[in-house]
């Protein structure tokens, strides 16, 4: 069996060579203090942590989905990349990322989400705005350290994978391959799920 998490690396290797622009991004999906489903659009990063490759996110402190992760045990990431048609349902847990790999990898964001995470100092991000002419324009007035450095509410969330359920879409019959991979005592255990 081969290890699910290369398989997911390499799927996402061939939605990227197709050019999928889905293929850098994740839905994550976790539970609102009011238990509310809360799912948002995020940039999956790759990166390596203790000389192996890891998958990772990196959110503000004062997001709403840092307190979400911070308050549960778990949450679901999901990939679909129609280029390759292939779909990842990934239950997960995290750990903080050293924040000197979050200074470090903050560097080669684009300017205007550095300086959103300067601006939620002043307005948490999913906060309310007059409208999106003022929140460009204290955007504009913001006033940013130089050079240009990560606040330290800027963090990094590894993610710990506990299973990985791949749907491939390919399949010339018409019925889809949907497998199972779930951690159990550090080895994984595959199961075929009807689609």
């Amino acid at each position: 069996m081969q290890d699910p998490l290369a398989q997911f690396q390499a799927d996402r290797q061939l939605a990227r060579d197709a050019g999928d622009p889905m293929a850098h991004v994740c839905v994550l999906a976790t539970v609102d203090g009011r238990g509310y489903p809360q799912a948002r659009t995020l940039v999956l990063r790759n990166v390596v942590h203790n000389n192996s490759p890891r998958l990772a996110l990196f959110i503000n402190a004062n997001s709403p989905k840092w307190a979400e992760l911070a308050n549960s045990d778990s949450a679901c990431v999901q990939v679909y990349w129609p280029s390759v048609e292939l779909h990842y349902r990934m239950q997960v847990q995290t750990e903080a990322l050293d924040p000197k790999l979050v200074a470090e990898s903050w560097q080669f964001r684009p300017v205007a989400p550095k300086k959103m995470d300067w601006l939620y100092q002043q307005h948490a991000q999913s906060t309310a705005i007059a409208d999106r002419k003022q929140l460009l324009k204290q955007l504009d007035q913001l006033v940013v350290p130089e050079p240009l450095v990560a606040p330290d509410e800027a963090k990094g969330l590894l993610i710990r994978v506990t299973e990985i359920e791949r749907l491939d879409l390919t399949q010339s019959n018409g019925v889809h391959d949907r497998v199972l991979h779930t951690l159990n005592q550090g080895k994984w255990e595959q199961q075929t799920l009807v689609p």
